[in-house]
């Protein structure tokens, strides 16, 4: 279950289509979900969808991926991704918390950049 939810998230995160990014932030993510990391943050569908069509623009051609499986207890998510080419090494990778609400999406999520490119 949880593999599924984290997939559909990073699903969110690479669809460069407004309106299946959109039905994707909706179906992952509660209605006053909130999403933060050092360098974004967003409230509610429209705030997730504007802060990854934001980071999409300044990583123009890069595709987020899961790396592992998610560690979970009671309503808590761990889970990390890597940001790169297809099929190429990673330029940029992170671990992010979420808190899953009782529907099963995304209540919050809490993004850490483990490695980045310098000036980042």
């Amino acid at each position: 279950m949880h593999d599924a939810l984290i997939d559909r998230y990073i699903a969110c995160w690479n669809a460069t289509d407004a309106a299946e990014r959109r039905g994707l932030v909706a179906a992952t993510f509660t209605e006053d979900a909130a999403y933060r990391d050092p360098m974004l943050q967003g409230e509610g569908h429209a705030g997730i969808d504007g802060l990854i069509a934001a980071a999409q623009q300044h990583f123009p051609g890069l595709r987020f991926r899961r790396r592992g499986g998610a560690d979970a207890h009671h309503d808590v998510l761990r889970f990390a991704w890597d940001l790169g080419p297809e099929g190429a090494a990673p330029i940029a990778g992170g671990t992010d918390m979420a808190v899953v609400a009782a529907d099963g999406r995304l209540a919050a999520v809490t993004g850490f950049i483990d490695f980045a490119p310098k000036g980042e």
